[in-house]
Formats: structure tokens, sequence, C-alpha cells
């Protein structure tokens, strides 16, 4: 038996993997390097713990599935499902593969899950709340999205796969579980796709100014790359009565001029920043209710501050690594 993680040389993806192989589990990695790097996976591949597939998670069925039996075990275990472009760069310059790899390649994954009995996980993101008009958001929240928007591809694509775990799960049997992730950040971020702790940390380790999008007033609770997994482990194990979103995200919530000072502190410097305009139906508020998180036993642990030193010690190495 096997376990399967689309989006495995990502970001949160490839520290999934590292946790199921400590665990015990071989990976099947599913990911076509749009915005992961293989060299996240290195040691594992290399320690045979690991079976990288290159393959577009939207390909066809039959493509998946012989993806899949490609690997040392035919069979799997559990799907997590976590391929998708997941900063506003990514995904506005690839919108249609995002939608894909949300709905086409969720539908797909659905497939494969009920034809081996494996559970399978998705994860969705707090982009589904939109702009809030709640705060804190709980599951319960239906959001404020634009459907047709800039962000929409992320947002409704997310909102979508949703839909398709809801209906595998109530019409069709589906063992599946949904975590809404809260703005991720830590080791393996690219320092280029514009997100906000990579962004900051990137022009603070480089001596210029930090750029700020819109006032910096908007706030924002980030959560360490650890802990989500944890949350994502957890889920994925926990069992339950009926499909519920959990939402895996700090309580901590802060103002982009304040994240933003605690990543001048880090590096070492005097904050100074860059104002750009606003993106495009940026939220403005984002803080989860992370109750049903609780009742699984989670919560996040690790402090904006060390988070962003563990980051940005990361960078530094990696830089130097690839230099």
């Amino acid at each position: 038996m096997a376990v399967l993680v689309t989006g495995g040389a990502g970001f949160v993806g490839s520290h999934l993997v590292d946790r199921l192989v400590k665990a015990g589990e071989h990976v099947i990695v599913i990911d076509n390097l749009s915005t992961g790097r293989l060299g996240n996976l290195e040691r594992p591949i290399l320690e045979g713990n690991v079976t990288f597939v290159y393959q577009d998670v939207a390909a066809p069925l039959d493509t998946l599935r012989a993806a899949i039996e490609s690997g040392p075990s035919g069979d799997i275990s559990a799907i997590y499902h976590l391929a998708s472009p997941a900063s506003p760069e990514a995904y506005g310059s690839m919108p249609w593969q995002t939608i894909s790899a949300n709905v086409v390649g969720t539908m797909s994954l659905v497939e494969l899950a009920l034809e081996r009995g494996a559970m399978m996980l998705f994860a969705s993101t707090s982009e589904v709340y939109g702009d809030p008009l709640v705060d804190p958001q709980p599951e319960t929240y239906f959001g404020n999205v634009n459907p047709i928007g800039p962000r929409a591809c992320y947002d409704e694509g997310k909102r979508c796969g949703e839909a398709a775990m809801s209906v595998a799960v109530r019409d069709r049997g589906l063992d599946g579980r949904i975590v809404r992730i809260f703005n991720g950040y830590g080791p393996r971020m690219d320092s280029a796709d514009g997100r906000l702790v990579p962004a900051l940390l990137s022009a603070a380790r480089q001596g210029l100014p930090m750029p700020i999008h819109g006032d910096g007033s908007q706030r924002r609770s980030l959560t360490y790359v650890d802990d989500l997994v944890e949350g994502i482990v957890r889920v994925g194990r926990a069992q339950f009565a009926e499909l519920t979103p959990v939402n895996l995200g700090a309580d901590d919530e802060r103002s982009v001029l304040e994240i933003a000072e605690a990543a001048a502190a880090v590096a070492g410097i005097r904050p100074a920043y860059d104002y750009l305009p606003a993106r495009p139906e940026d939220p403005q508020r984002r803080r989860p209710d992370a109750s049903r998180a609780r009742l699984l036993g989670w919560h996040a642990r690790v402090s904006l501050g060390d988070g962003l030193r563990r980051t940005y010690a990361w960078m530094i190495r990696d830089a130097l690594e690839y230099a």
C-alpha cells in the first residue's frame, strides 16, 4: 500500500510527504512542477521512500490511473490532493490550469479513491471565504466571493472542488475530508511567488524596502507549515459522521504592517516600505474560527516570531545552496 500526494513537490505538499515518510509510508507524488521543485523531494526519492510521477493532475483519468500503478504498489490507502497554484502571481498567470487542478483533478481523484476504497483529503483554502463579512470565519460561513473576479480561478476553483467532494461523500460513499488552509508560510516557499512572507523576507535579506500592497492595514493569520501539516494529518486520520470542512489556521491575526515589522526584526534591519497598488479584491480580514480543529487536539503552536526566524534561516541557506 502507498499514499498518494498530488502537488507533493510544492511548498506544503513536500512537507506533508516528509511527515508521511517519517511515519513509515511509501508515497507516490504526482506533480507537474508548475510551481513545485523536485529538489524538495531529493532526499526521500534517493532513499527510495517516494515515487515521483511527472504529471498534470488534470490529465485524463486513465493517465492518472496508470501513473499510480507505475509505483511499487499498485494500491493506495489515502489520497492527499494539494495540487494547485496558490499564490496570486501563480494562479494569476495560470488561471485555467488552476481551475483544472481543483475541479477536473478533484473529480478524477475522487474516482480513483472510490475504486480503491481510499480516504481522500482535499486541501482547500481560506480564500473560499473571499473578503469576509464575518470575523472570525467559521466553517459554516458561506463566504463573500466574486465568481467572475480576478481571483475567481482560485477562490471558485477551490469552492467547486469542495462541492465535488461533498457530492461524492453524500451520494457515492467517498471517505472524504476537507481542510481550509489559512495563510501558510515557512521553508520551501518560492521567494519570487509574491506571497507576503517570502516577499517581505526576500526584500529584507537584500536590504531593499519591503513591498506593501495597499496601505498595510489588511489583516492576516499566518500559520507555520509544520502546524499545517500536523493539522492535515490529524484530519486525515480522524473519523467524521459527515463531511465537515476544518479550518487550519492560527488565531493570531496581525496587520500586514505588523507582520512586516516582525520580518524586519528577524532580519535585523530597520523597516522600510515600498507601497504598491492594492491587489484587486484583496481580502481585508482573514482569521479562522478553529474550534473544529481544536476538537481534534490541534492548534497552531509555532509563534509568528519563531516561524519567521525559521523561514529566514532557511531562505539564507537555500540562497547559498542554489547560488
